[in-house]
């Protein structure tokens, strides 16, 4: 598979490398979770501009969450144009998209 292939990884190193490599970070849908449960998941880029609505979480309970809900993050390295890719999308690990 070559890396202008989308592929989905479950491994949180990997997933936390991938991330941060690309200035990523955890978080959830402001709204979504409750005190203990950090609800929707998403990874922001802070770089890219502030995305309303969001708010960081840390990494663990962005793993704890995201094996609670059987995700995958199904993600690229780089564009067709070779340059370094942030497309991500969480899924469940059957390849569904999580809502």
């Amino acid at each position: 598979m070559s890396d202008k292939a989308s592929k989905i990884i479950t491994d949180h190193k990997k997933i936390k490398e991938w991330a941060e490599e690309r200035g990523g970070k955890p978080a959830n849908v402001k709204g979504t979770g409750s005190k203990n449960e950090p609800g929707i998941l998403r990874i922001y880029f802070p770089d890219a501009g502030k995305e309303e609505g969001l708010e960081e979480i840390t990494w663990e309970e962005f793993f704890e969450k995201f094996d609670e809900k059987n995700l995958g993050l199904l993600m690229q390295e780089d564009t067709a144009k070779g340059k370094q890719s942030r497309f991500n999308k969480l899924v469940n690990r059957n390849g569904n998209a999580d809502s």
